[in-house]
């Protein structure tokens, strides 16, 4: 009787154990739902092709040239910088993140130079923010236009 009992067992776990297997699925649950990732590059794009990027001027905006502008900023910072409005306006991208504002300002204005600042403001009180980083455009009024003087760009981290 014995021997029965334990052949009993013996089949009953074995047969639990076909039906456990007959029963699991070789795909991920969700697997068959969502978009398909594909590794290959499209035969219509040449690999070698760098991205296109729009550009952060504004369409109503003149890019100010590269050798006119003097940037005393942290690596990875934009110095992209422009005017508007006939030049009475200067424009440049911001960083900002998480709680953190920005806001532009300028500081000195003489016949040769534009001192700008872009200045980062964080909270004074301690709250839960993302961690992520934004690139706003700003402005800010001159009291003439840009014409022929240089733009000197530095950053500012406050808090308030």
């Amino acid at each position: 009787m014995r021997s029965t009992g334990t052949l009993g067992t013996a089949l009953g776990a074995g047969a639990l154990l076909i039906a456990l297997v007959g029963c699991s699925s070789s795909t991920p649950v969700g697997a068959q739902s969502g978009p398909t990732l594909t590794t290959v590059p499209s035969s219509s794009a040449p690999a070698s092709e760098e991205p296109e990027f729009d550009s952060p001027v504004p369409p109503e905006g003149e890019e100010v040239p590269a050798e006119k502008i003097t940037a005393s900023v942290p690596e990875g910072t934009p110095t992209t910088v422009w005017t508007e409005e006939d030049g009475t306006v200067l424009g440049a991208i911001g960083q900002e993140g998480g709680c953190t504002r920005a806001s532009l300002e300028i500081t000195e204005q003489t016949a040769q130079a534009v001192k700008v600042v872009l200045v980062e403001t964080t909270p004074a009180d301690q709250q839960v923010c993302t961690m992520d980083i934004r690139y706003p455009p700003l402005t800010a009024k001159l009291d003439a236009p840009l014409g022929d003087r240089r733009v000197e760009l530095s950053t500012r981290q406050v808090t308030e």
